[in-house]
């Protein structure tokens, strides 16, 4: 009896690597006797040509390729979420359009699911990037080794096989705000780890800008760990130690010279150190608001506008 084996590819902006994407994938299918290939290619709002490139090989492959559509840009996580919904494998691997990862090592992959892994990793061991790209990277995944899990990959990963169990569990969380890799890592498999080496980008341009960056790195602080609301304890905990140690030193200069300090600059100066770290700490409880409202809300992590190859009972949502 043959089994399925599904890729998820989240598209955006990716026009100039699909040509060399989708044909490397497909070539798998030689290398997998016994599986049927499915790849599901998710374009996140993309507004350059590549859904007409996803859609063009779907019609030229028929049920190898599934390609889903979504409204608009929602990001990584929910392209990818939305992407476990539809794929139907036995196991399912997750890889980015442009290849950075070695895609023929799905065949590992696949090989370590047979003996019973139900979560292989593409760990990343070296990157083929700037050395600035690497540092500021670097920066992101220490702090999840640091104040998440302290086993994660030390230069991360974002390419994967999962078994189907493994998909239900995801398929079972509508978390938003979220990082996507960081959440399977959570449920707690132990991972079955392969040694990789990220390559540089040829083709295209990252649409990983700054912000996006910066707003990714807070999102999962926020989700995966306790550090942010943390803080605000610990600030308040050092101000209210140095003020009271402030105080005991003029009481005993008051004592000891019958001098009182000069008033005004020192209470000026712990105003604005109170009032700048007020400020802060109702800035972190104000994201932990804006999450809590977004979770609220209930409305979905992503809206599918189409699916090529939809069978009855896919999810739409």
């Amino acid at each position: 009896m043959s089994r399925t084996f599904s890729i998820v590819v989240p598209v955006h902006q990716n026009e100039e690597n699909l040509h060399d994407t989708i044909p490397q994938l497909l070539g798998l299918r030689e290398r997998l006797p016994g599986y049927q290939l499915e790849l599901v290619f998710v374009d996140d709002g993309s507004r350059d040509g590549s859904f007409d490139i996803l859609r063009e090989y779907a019609g030229r492959e028929g049920a190898a390729i599934r390609v889903v559509k979504l409204t608009r840009n929602f990001g990584q996580t929910p392209a990818i979420q939305a992407g476990l919904r539809y794929a139907r494998g036995d196991c399912v691997g997750i890889i980015s359009a442009d290849l950075q990862e070695p895609h023929e090592m799905f065949i590992d992959m696949v090989r370590e699911w047979e003996r019973g892994a139900q979560f292989v990793m593409g760990e990343r061991h070296e990157r083929a990037e700037s050395a600035w790209h690497q540092r500021i990277s670097g920066i992101y995944w220490n702090l999840i080794r640091r104040f998440a899990f302290r086993d994660f990959p030390r230069l991360g990963y974002d390419f994967c096989l999962l078994d189907r169990r493994v998909v239900d569990d995801i398929n079972r969380i509508n978390e938003k705000n979220s990082s996507i890799f960081v959440l399977i890592y959570w449920l707690g498999y132990r991972p079955v780890r392969m040694p990789i080496t990220r390559t540089v980008r040829n083709k295209g341009t990252s649409q990983w800008g700054w912000w996006r960056k910066t707003a990714f790195t807070a999102d999962t602080l926020i989700g995966f760990t306790y550090l942010p609301a943390r803080a605000i304890s610990l600030m308040g905990f050092f101000t209210g130690a140095a003020c009271i140690l402030l105080f005991l030193f003029h009481v005993v200069v008051w004592f000891l010279y019958r001098a009182a300090p000069p008033g005004w600059m020192t209470v000026a100066g712990l105003l604005a150190l109170v009032g700048a770290m007020l400020l802060f700490s109702m800035g972190i409880i104000s994201e932990y608001l804006l999450r809590i409202l977004d979770e609220a809300r209930k409305r979905p992590p992503y809206v599918v506008e189409s699916v090529t190859q939809e069978q009855p009972g896919d999810a739409t949502s």
